[in-house]
Formats: C-alpha cells, structure tokens, sequence
C-alpha cells in the first residue's frame, strides 16, 4: 500500500491513526484499472509493456478493464481519426470519478506525421490529457514512465480537486458535464 512514511501513521496499544487523504490516495495509486484505447502500432507496445519482460502487474495494473464504467485510466495509444473523436470522447464521459488520461505516442499526443483532413491533431482537442508519452511509436520503458508519472500524480491529488471550480472550467472548455456536487 505504499511506505508507511509516506502515510504519517501513529501506532499505539490498539489503534493506529492516519490521515483519511494519505490513505486513499495510497489505495488509488496501486489500484489503477486501465482501459486500452489503442488503434495502432502504439497498441503493439502498450500490449509488449503488458508482457513478462515489463510486468505492470507490478503496478497493480493487471487487470485491464474494456468497459469504462470500471476504469479509472484511460490509455489512448495511437492514431485517433476525426470520425473517432466522438466515440472517444463517449468514452471519457462514461468513466466515473476520478479519471486520468494517457496519451502514447506521437499520434495520440499530436496526429504524428499524419498531417491529414481526416486524423485528430491530438486528443487533447477532445478530451482533457494528464500525461502525454513521446515516440512514434514509443518504448515499452517509455509507456511505463508514463504510468509512473500518472501514478504520482493519483498519490498526491487532493480528494477534491475533481470538485473545484477550476476542475469544472476544464470540463466545461471539453463540453464535458462534470459531477454537480
């Protein structure tokens, strides 16, 4: 579950104390539930990173979820066309509360060499990205620092930034409907 450092924990004779935050954002980090968006050679390299040579299992991520109502992380690997777009942004929406998106590969993050009527300039056009991974197509090692950077990202986010007023602008920039709490 993380250092016991990091969680600031008090131990006495029959209780132990921490802060609620410290603790979920722990929990969060090592229960990431990916969800592969991959169209393309990006795809072939996110699967390598699945493989016994990388492991992401190790990152508690063995579980990939093709549903998004089960997923907290969105991992958009390759080209997207404008006929996409749509459907992944439907995607996005369908995900519940807290979500990130990995952008990988030169393709996702910025249309890559297809400078074309027809390919998506990158995905942050539609919806909002967290982390962008570069290469076309990018390393397995690369996909993993990714993942690392997302998941210190979900270790230190406060419980309610999804709820602040400038979290509801961003969504608002996508046309995206944020939770009304």
């Amino acid at each position: 579950m993380g250092k016991i450092e990091d969680l600031k924990v008090i131990n006495g004779e029959g209780y132990q104390l921490s802060v609620l935050d410290k603790v979920v954002a722990a929990a969060r980090k090592n229960s990431v539930w990916p969800l592969p968006f991959a169209t393309s050679c990006c795809g072939i390299e996110y699967m390598a990173s699945m493989g016994s040579n990388y492991d992401l299992a190790r990152f508690g991520m063995e579980r990939m979820s093709f549903s998004p109502r089960q997923a907290d992380l969105l991992i958009v690997a390759g080209t997207i066309s404008k006929k996409l777009a749509p459907i992944l942004k439907q995607v996005y929406e369908q995900m519940a509360e807290p979500k990130w998106v990995l952008s990988v590969g030169a393709c996702a993050s910025s249309g890559g060499i297809f400078d074309t009527y027809s390919v998506l300039q990158g995905i942050d056009r539609v919806i909002p990205v967290d982390v962008y991974v570069p290469g076309c197509p990018p390393r397995p090692e690369q996909i993993i620092d990714g993942i690392i950077k997302i998941h210190e990202m979900v270790k230190h986010e406060p419980m309610r930034r999804r709820y602040s007023d400038e979290y509801k602008s961003l969504l608002n920039k996508y046309d995206i409907e944020g939770n009304e709490k």
